[in-house]
């Protein structure tokens, strides 16, 4: 059985996050927690207020929120009355936001986080926002980026950009493969140089090392060349019908260039396409 931490703020976004989780995993056993940061209660209440089968509130020092709770579980119930494999239980927190991450991710030992992104907004131009930015830098887990305009369909191409610059540890990958085996999707490894060059030996080894490791998927490699790394993701993502981007957070020449920049009026894959993001 998965276990799924969903946060929310109540927002579209979330809920969009939320639904695309529940679709993604309609044929899996899992167990979603629902966790909302109330920063403005000093009280700490780290209680499973309630279930999807049930009405039992329990704590009822946060009346508000935990109605706001209830209202999504209702949604959940109402919209995915088949889905009998899902469980689905709420947490209320009061730590830091990062810290309430990492604490029930650690807890409950979460598979992964899947969490929804607006993006730009306001003076902060740029493509993910700051929420989502600190849990993909500092919550080591796997995490699903659900941005605001990203609609669940089965994911039937995936995009791996990569400098070939991975350790030997490729486990970090496995959620790569449960992905390619549970929708039959093809990867399309992705190599970005500013500069026409050649693999360099150790590029070369590890090439050869994706090759074997990916050896009974579908999987391709393409090498483009462009200054802008996030222009060339642009091209490809929109050429090649790309459903989702997976990356590995340590590879931070291509991370940074691809999801922390401030360009967002030359991209648009940041409001459409999900990002599996996997840490070592």
């Amino acid at each position: 059985m998965k276990t799924i931490l969903l946060p929310t703020d109540f927002s579209d976004n979330s809920w969009n996050a939320i639904e695309y989780a529940i679709n993604f995993y309609r044929d899996s056993a899992c167990t979603f927690y629902l966790l909302h940061v109330n920063k403005l209660n000093n009280d700490v209440i780290d209680d499973y207020l309630f279930a999807s089968n049930s009405n039992t509130i329990v704590n009822d020092n946060s009346g508000k929120i935990k109605n706001q709770l209830k209202i999504f579980l209702k949604k959940i119930a109402k919209k995915y009355p088949n889905y009998k494999n899902h469980h689905f239980s709420t947490i209320i927190e009061t730590d830091s936001f990062i810290e309430s991450i990492r604490k029930h991710t650690l807890q409950k030992k979460v598979d992964i986080i899947v969490m929804g992104t607006k993006g730009a907004s306001g003076l902060s131009n740029f493509i993910i926002g700051t929420n989502t930015s600190d849990v993909i830098t500092k919550v080591k887990s796997t995490i699903l980026v659900i941005p605001e305009n990203a609609k669940f369909k089965k994911v039937e191409e995936v995009a791996f950009p990569t400098d070939f610059s991975l350790s030997n540890n490729l486990q970090l990958l496995q959620p790569i493969t449960d992905l390619l085996e549970k929708n039959s999707s093809s990867l399309r490894i992705l190599n970005i140089s500013k500069k026409s060059l050649s693999l360099d030996s150790y590029q070369q080894k590890r090439k050869q090392l994706l090759d074997d490791y990916f050896y009974y998927y579908k999987h391709s490699f393409h090498f483009l060349t462009n200054e802008k790394v996030e222009n060339a993701v642009q091209s490809f993502v929109k050429s090649s019908a790309i459903d989702m981007i997976a990356m590995v957070a340590k590879n931070l020449n291509y991370f940074q260039q691809i999801l922390f920049h401030n360009k967002v009026e030359e991209i648009s894959y940041h409001t459409d396409i999900p990002f599996l993001v996997l840490h070592e």
